[in-house]
């Protein structure tokens, strides 16, 4: 006959028994491989080195470039033709020490030395049809000039700056000696590769390192003396050293 009891106390013992079998089962597998309770909890990671940080720089006010006060060693680097090249020279005038004589159509001026002599200096002049001749006085000197084109030559060319401040790009160069009340100079130039041509508007140029040699030697006062194209005087310059 079934017995009620002896059965409920027969399942009793096989769900304890399953339980027991499962336990041992679990704990040997969390004793292989611990199991992560918060998985989703992932490690921080690893924080930077702290920068240093920077000392204090106190405001430093803007300065402005300047420009230099002596020409620069490459401005004349153009290797002139020896006979433009600054020398003295035999040179016969009746003119006085220290007079300026311009001869355009050699493109040559001299400063007289006295005693039959004259530093020679190549230059360049008036193009066609804007040279001139006279007798001037140097009215003014000037260290890197300014250049402001004189209305007659802003009407040629409209395209020139109405100023341009001194310094190494100004065509005026680095020294200019201004002539009487007329709008023509003696100056230097930011193209020494002009020198014995003809592109001027009328005024005459020489190399940085010739004017600034010539700017040296002349007074405000100096006669200059301008031969016109027509004379075609030999090239009296024999160089003596």
């Amino acid at each position: 006959m079934f017995n009620l009891d002896t059965f409920k106390t027969f399942s009793r013992a096989v769900a304890f028994g399953a339980v027991a079998v499962s336990a041992i089962a679990f704990a040997g597998a969390a004793e292989a491989a611990p199991m992560q309770l918060f998985p989703f909890f992932q490690p921080l990671p690893p924080m930077a080195a702290p920068q240093p940080i920077q000392p204090y720089q106190p405001y430093q006010p803007y300065q402005a470039p300047t420009y230099q006060t002596e020409p620069s060693e490459d401005q004349d680097a153009v290797e002139l033709p020896a006979r433009f090249r600054r020398q003295t020279v035999s040179y016969a005038t009746r003119e006085a020490p220290g007079t300026i004589i311009i001869d355009t159509p050699n493109t040559y001026l001299y400063y007289v030395l006295g005693g039959g002599q004259a530093l020679r200096y190549g230059i360049g002049v008036g193009r066609d049809g804007f040279t001139w001749s006279g007798i001037q006085s140097v009215s003014r000197k000037a260290e890197w000039p300014a250049w402001t084109p004189p209305p007659e030559m802003i009407a040629r060319q409209p395209y020139l700056p109405r100023h341009m401040a001194g310094g190494p790009g100004n065509p005026l160069g680095a020294r200019a000696m201004y002539l009487g009340g007329t709008i023509y100079r003696i100056h230097g130039t930011n193209a020494p590769e002009t020198i014995g041509k003809r592109v001027s508007s009328g005024c005459i140029r020489l190399t940085n390192e010739d004017v600034t040699d010539l700017y040296s030697r002349v007074n405000v006062g100096t006669k200059v003396i301008v031969l016109p194209m027509t004379e075609r005087r030999a090239d009296l310059g024999a160089a003596t050293r």
